[in-house]
C-alpha cells in the first residue's frame, strides 16, 4: 500500500534537490538578461533544502505519516553530521538545543521569541504533499506536522501547508492549472499574510514574470510570506514543463535556492520526470 505514495514522495524530493542545488549555482553565477541561458556544468551541490527533505521522506518511509519527535531526532542528526549544507544560525542554534535532547516542543517557539515564520518549513514540504496527494486536507495538516517542529509561527506553517497542498494537486492525474491550481489551494490556507500573498498571485497573468517577482517577492526575507506566493504562481504556470519552471524561478533572483527546491518539488509530479542532463548534473543523493 505505501509504494505508490513512496514513489510519488521520492519523485518529488528528486525534484525538490535538483532545484535546490541549480538554484543555489545562481548566487554566483550571472543570467544572461535575454535568451536562453546554458545548462552550467556538474556537479550540483545540494543545500539544507534537500538535507531536511531527506528526513522527511526518511520519516515517511518508516511510519507512513510525520512523526514529530522522529522527524527532530532525524534534522538533529543530519544537521550534525554536515553543518556546512547552508544552514541558517536561528535553524543550526533550533537543531543544535534538540541534538543535546531539548524537546522541541519548548525550543522551537522560543525561537525569535515567537516561533520561526522562515520558509524553511515551506522548502522541504513538497514529498509531503505527493505522498497524501489522495486527500488535499490530510497533506495540509500533516505538512503542518512537519512545520511546527521547527517553525512554529502560524506563517511557518502556512506557508508548508500551502506548498504540500500544491504538490498533492500536482500529483494527482488530473490537475488544474494557472489561476484555478491556485484557487484549489487557498481554502487550506489559514488565514494570514501568506494567504493574502497567494489570493494576489491570482491576479498576476502567466508570463508576468517581472510583476510577479515584484508584487509577490521571491525570499529576499526568506520568510513564507514573501515566498510561496511566488513560488506557486511559477509552478501554476508551469506545471508540465520542468525546465521552463526552473529558469523561471531562478530568474526571479532572491532566495534562489529555496524557490528552486519548492517550484521543483511541486512540479516534477505534475511533470512525472526531471530531465536527466539536470538529474546527472546533481550531487547524488544519500540512499534511504
Amino acid at each position: 500500500m505505501k509504494e505508490q505514495p513512496l514513489a510519488k514522495a521520492r519523485l518529488s524530493l528528486e525534484g525538490l534537490s535538483v532545484g535546490d542545488a541549480f538554484g543555489e549555482l545562481f548566487f554566483s553565477l550571472t543570467l544572461p538578461a535575454d535568451g536562453p541561458a546554458r545548462l552550467p556544468d556538474g556537479p550540483w551541490p545540494w543545500t539544507d533544502d534537500t538535507h531536511m527533505a531527506l528526513s522527511i521522506v526518511e520519516i515517511l518511509k518508516a511510519r507512513g505519516e510525520i512523526d514529530q519527535d522522529e522527524l527532530a531526532r532525524s534534522f538533529a542528526r543530519r544537521w550534525e553530521k554536515e553543518p556546512g549544507r547552508g544552514y541558517g544560525g536561528g535553524a543550526a542554534r533550533l537543531l543544535a538545543r534538540i541534538g543535546r535532547g531539548e524537546d522541541w516542543r519548548r525550543a522551537s517557539p522560543a525561537l525569535f521569541n515567537g516561533g520561526s515564520f522562515g520558509n524553511g518549513a515551506a522548502m522541504r514540504v513538497a514529498p509531503v504533499g505527493a505522498y497524501f496527494s489522495p486527500v488535499l486536507s490530510r497533506a495540509a495538516e500533516q505538512a503542518r506536522l512537519s512545520a511546527e517542529v521547527t517553525h512554529s509561527h502560524p506563517e511557518g506553517a502556512a506557508g508548508a501547508m500551502a506548498v504540500a497542498v500544491a504538490a498533492a494537486l500536482a500529483a494527482r492525474p488530473e490537475h488544474p492549472s494557472g489561476a484555478g491550481f491556485i484557487e484549489e489551494i487557498l481554502p487550506l490556507v489559514p488565514d494570514g499574510d501568506t494567504k493574502a500573498g497567494i489570493r494576489r498571485a491570482l491576479e498576476i497573468p502567466g508570463g508576468s514574470l517581472e510583476e510577479a517577482a515584484e508584487t509577490l517577492g521571491t525570499g529576499r526575507r526568506v520568510s513564507a510570506q514573501d515566498t510561496v506566493p511566488f513560488c506557486l504562481w511559477i509552478a501554476a504556470h508551469n506545471l508540465d514543463d520542468y525546465e521552463k519552471a526552473l529558469w523561471q524561478t531562478v530568474r526571479g533572483r532572491g532566495d534562489r535556492d529555496t524557490t528552486c527546491a519548492i517550484v521543483g518539488g511541486i512540479v516534477a509530479l505534475a511533470a512525472g520526470t526531471i530531465p536527466p542532463d539536470w538529474l546527472k548534473r546533481r550531487e547524488p543523493l544519500p540512499p534511504l
